[in-house]
């Protein structure tokens, strides 16, 4: 067993890789799904420390990148413990691409890099970008030989099924990527106009595994440790990559469901994020932008309705702590505060969560 100490505590790694991408091994199946807005450096860190077998960052326009912009080379900032760690980047432009790849590995030493063709969002997708990638496969081609042929490290791409259910190119795009030079390939299991209604479909994942020798890490989804299971059994896939179900519970890297873990764990990991958040973004950014995930960690928690309210209208960590160290106190003793909540407010709040996640 391999193991080492991070500021969550220790990860724990199985004996033996799961799987290579490229010489890089894998020491676990289960992987923190890049997502806007929430896989940030502390929720990485957290991730990882529970299980997730790799980081990946946001998605950073290589425009942005470009044009030297102080937030977006700010996204990949990391700690040494999340490797390997893979970059991921967007842009429809495959010179402008090539040449930010380049200088942020020469710049920031990441451990593979990663081409978004899956994000469904109209300002990026109908810009070419994204899913938008997937309309044009000779683009594609072009810019995974140029990468694979330029980089020292290995080039992985995260896509979906196709543009519609009328253009389901899923398995070209994959044998595009694997013969021009791409490591791994990571399938969502919608297309872009679905964005994320309806059910994931995973037969493509299977269709692609079967027809490719590079790892194929399989998406959508994946709300529980049951769905680990037949996602698993049902595709064949290498690697599980879970996005939306982590959020609230990072848990699930241990293979854990929301209503596995204590409110101990629950409420001693609330502390440790926030004062990530906060050492992270600074105590003003950092209090306000952990609302989204306190929102989630307490969600389904008994009497949480109690405080949640209080809670995500704090603006300060002081106000916080005093006030969810007073709920933590009740939860023990088994009271509550039997406080009124504007549910229209929570529901349009967790609406708005729900949304950015994706």
């Amino acid at each position: 067993m391999i193991a080492y100490r991070s500021c969550f505590g220790i990860i724990n790694l199985m004996s033996a890789p799961q799987f290579f991408i490229r010489e890089i091994p894998l020491y676990g199946d289960l992987i923190l799904s890049p997502m806007a807005g929430f896989s940030d450096k502390p929720f990485r860190a957290i991730c990882r420390a529970l299980g997730s077998a790799m980081s990946y960052t946001e998605f950073v326009s290589a425009d942005g990148l470009a044009h030297n912009s102080r937030k977006s080379w700010q996204y990949f900032t990391y700690d040494e413990v999340e490797r390997p760690i893979a970059f991921q980047l967007f842009d429809h432009d495959v010179d402008r691409l090539v040449t930010q790849c380049q200088r942020v590995v020469d710049r920031l030493h990441p451990d593979t890099i990663d081409i978004n063709m899956g994000c469904s969002v109209n300002n990026v997708s109908q810009k070419g970008a994204g899913a938008g990638l997937l309309r044009t496969p000779d683009k594609i081609a072009e810019l995974f030989k140029r990468l694979s042929t330029t980089l020292p490290v290995p080039v992985t791409g995260k896509i979906r099924l196709g543009w519609d259910d009328h253009s389901r190119n899923y398995l070209e795009v994959a044998h595009i990527l694997e013969d021009n030079g791409a490591s791994a390939i990571a399938v969502h299991g919608r297309t872009k106009m679905q964005a994320y209604k309806g059910e994931a479909d995973w037969r493509p994942i299977a269709e692609i595994k079967a027809a490719v020798k590079i790892p194929v890490l399989g998406n959508g989804d994946v709300k529980c440790v049951a769905d680990i299971d037949r996602i698993k059994a049902q595709t064949g896939c290498d690697a599980v990559l879970i996005g939306r179900a982590a959020i609230g519970n990072p848990w699930i890297f241990q293979r854990k469901d929301f209503a596995d873990v204590t409110f101990a764990e629950r409420a001693a990991l609330i502390r440790q994020h926030l004062a990530a958040m906060l050492d992270y973004y600074g105590p003003h950014v950092g209090i306000v932008l952990f609302r989204k995930h306190v929102v989630k960690y307490i969600k389904g928690v008994p009497y949480a309705s109690d405080v949640r309210l209080a809670l995500l209208t704090c603006n300060t960590a002081d106000e916080f702590i005093e006030l969810f160290g007073q709920w933590e106190e009740r939860y023990e003793r088994g009271e509550y505060y039997g406080t009124a909540v504007d549910a229209d407010l929570f529901e349009a709040f967790e609406s708005c969560v729900t949304e950015s996640a994706a």
